[in-house]
């Protein structure tokens, strides 16, 4: 297996700041793990909203998690500000492969990169609903 290189922050389209939180530490001194995938689900979530694509409490489409990924670079730990950079990777018939890179203060070189494949589906019936094409304008704009 080949390991990932780190990313520079110009190979990303869109920005996010973040900030970590006093909870974000571990035993170690740095942040957990887990912290970073929470840290890109808010990225992408927080942009789909805003772009008015997915409404969490009231829309018909959610977009569920299937394949997830890390490589870590170097440590992040609270009271770091985190950048979120974002691109799509992948824009299928009903889902979207996102990159994200997290970048230390100002760093312009990322601290992790992750990957997330959203599949969009029917909330009531958890079916995959092909991607429109407001969806798919929206998406392109930070398409890689």
């Amino acid at each position: 297996m080949q390991r990932a290189e780190p990313r520079r922050r110009e190979d990303y389209r869109l920005f996010r700041p973040l900030q970590t939180r006093w909870a974000d530490n571990d035993a170690y001194g740095h942040m957990n793990n887990v912290v970073h995938y929470a840290l890109f689900d808010t990225a992408i979530n927080g942009w789909l909203i805003e772009k008015g694509l997915l409404d969490i409490h009231r829309g018909k489409v959610v977009g569920l998690v299937v394949e997830t990924g890390c490589n870590y670079f170097s440590e992040m730990a609270f009271p770091d500000r985190v950048t979120a950079g974002i691109a799509v990777t992948r824009i299928g018939t009903s889902s979207v492969t996102y990159r994200i890179g997290l970048f230390r203060g100002d760093d312009v070189i990322e601290a992790a990169q992750g990957r997330f494949t959203h599949v969009y589906v029917d909330r009531e019936s958890r079916r995959p609903q092909p991607l429109d094409a407001r969806w798919r304008t929206i998406l392109e704009e930070i398409s890689l």
